[in-house]
């Protein structure tokens, strides 16, 4: 594996655009094909999603209820170690201590002026649909970052789409994971046909109003394509991360935690930014070794990752490297340097910032608190984390008193006029004001 520093004060326009561009390309790219699933899925309900599953994920359910039934839920707890169960309510209690905070109160009043009072009354969505990959790995993660968020929202119901194994079962860690984290039901599909079944209902599985959730470029496509039809919350397509460091990181700490990322699949994307040509060289020297140290597929994934999607930018300074960093707008952002907090002004476009090289992207990627699904495809300038407010709407509540209609009347009457509305004006004269 050779990695290549490139200089960004010489990178053409064309280079630097392609960079910024990473997985999003291969998005675009199944986008036709995409289209094709939904309609089958529409048209053809359970028997498509059957015949999806077969040709995707090489998983035969011919035999077996789409649902996960009470048995499979059994099982799995029996069959991961005590460890691995602690882990993930250690995990898991972490994520419910950090996301209580969001919850509003179900109804906030203040008074605007005096006879004037405004407010909001919070309600949870419906229903979710939560999708959890599985393509290159198992990942429960993903489960319990989505699901104890909503279930601390209040949604009615939650349910998860996952992708099966051949033999049609579901992860037992995610299972577990379920289980106690307030997911009501979990169906053994995957891929864009499980966004299609979330999205248009089929016999077994009922439409959603909001689905969330990373995934493939398949996923991500299917949900863009979707909008309109379902909410399809933030845009969370294959793995980015960021790691902007001077010349005080550690390149072996570096070097690690670049892999992080990468290793999620071929269409993920690690980059390092930093000023200092030494730590450049010295993390392109280790990078090799580390990943060649991996077990296959991750090595495989990691090696593509670093020709397409990954690699070393040399900056001229810290403010460029930042200025580089808003531009990409990463997933996940790690900063290694003398003095972290510093830099933390210079950033305005990140999904998360770890701060300091004791806070690698796996520590927040599973047990931190704060949630691991977060807006990639450089749509970090706009969207934030999945949280509380992701699975909550807003309603406006207003109230005026004979006294405050009085104060406001003729300045509603003013804009009335110029705005040419006569109606709304009545309203007023209407009650003799």
């Amino acid at each position: 594996m050779q990695l290549t520093i490139r200089d960004w004060r010489n990178m053409s326009r064309e280079e630097k655009d392609r960079l910024l561009l990473r997985s999003e390309q291969d998005i675009r790219d199944v986008s036709s094909g995409v289209k094709n699933i939904l309609e089958e899925v529409r048209t053809g309900g359970d028997a498509a999603l059957v015949r999806l599953e077969a040709r995707f994920d090489k998983a035969d359910i011919s035999r077996l209820p789409l649902e996960i039934g009470e048995p499979e839920y059994t099982e799995a707890e029996r069959s991961l170690s005590r460890e691995l169960k602690d882990a993930l309510r250690y995990a898991i209690e972490n994520v419910r201590r950090f996301h209580k905070s969001q919850v509003p109160s179900a109804l906030q009043f203040s008074e605007v002026r005096p006879g004037i009072f405004a407010g909001e009354k919070a309600n949870p969505v419906p229903s979710a649909g939560l999708y959890v990959p599985r393509g290159k790995g198992s990942f429960p993660s993903m489960l319990y970052m989505t699901a104890v968020p909503a279930a601390l929202a209040g949604v009615e119901r939650i349910v998860v789409v996952t992708p099966p194994n051949p033999g049609g079962s579901v992860d037992a860690a995610c299972l577990y994971a379920a289980k106690i984290s307030g997911v009501h039901a979990v169906y053994r599909i995957g891929g864009a046909q499980a966004i299609a079944a979330l999205a248009y209902g089929t016999e077994s599985i009922p439409k959603v109003a909001k689905i969330i959730g990373p995934g493939s470029a398949y996923v991500a496509a299917a949900k863009r394509l979707l909008q309109g039809i379902v909410d399809t919350g933030l845009p969370a397509g294959p793995s980015e991360s960021v790691i902007l460091a001077d010349g005080t990181a550690d390149p072996n700490l570096v070097a690690l935690d670049l892999l992080i990322e990468a290793e999620h699949g071929p269409d993920s994307s690690a980059l390092l930014i930093t000023p200092s040509a030494k730590l450049a060289q010295e993390t392109a020297k280790l990078l090799p070794g580390l990943a060649d140290m991996l077990p296959e597929p991750r090595r495989g994934y990691v090696k593509e990752v670093f020709s397409r999607y990954g690699g070393i930018i040399l900056a001229g300074s810290m403010e460029e490297a930042a200025d580089i960093v808003n531009l990409f707008a990463p997933e996940h952002l790690q900063i290694q340097a003398s003095d972290p907090k510093a830099l933390l002004p210079l950033i305005r476009n990140a999904g998360e910032i770890l701060l300091g090289s004791s806070t690698p992207f796996s520590a927040a990627n599973y047990a931190a608190g704060p949630n691991a699904v977060l807006p990639t495809g450089g749509m970090a300038r706009t969207w934030s984390p999945v949280s509380v407010r992701d699975f909550m709407k807003f309603s406006s509540v207003i109230e005026i008193t004979a006294e405050g209609l009085k104060g406001m009347a003729p300045h509603v009457k003013a804009l009335a006029e110029y705005e040419d509305f006569p109606a709304h004006k009545n309203a007023f004269t209407g009650r003799g004001l």
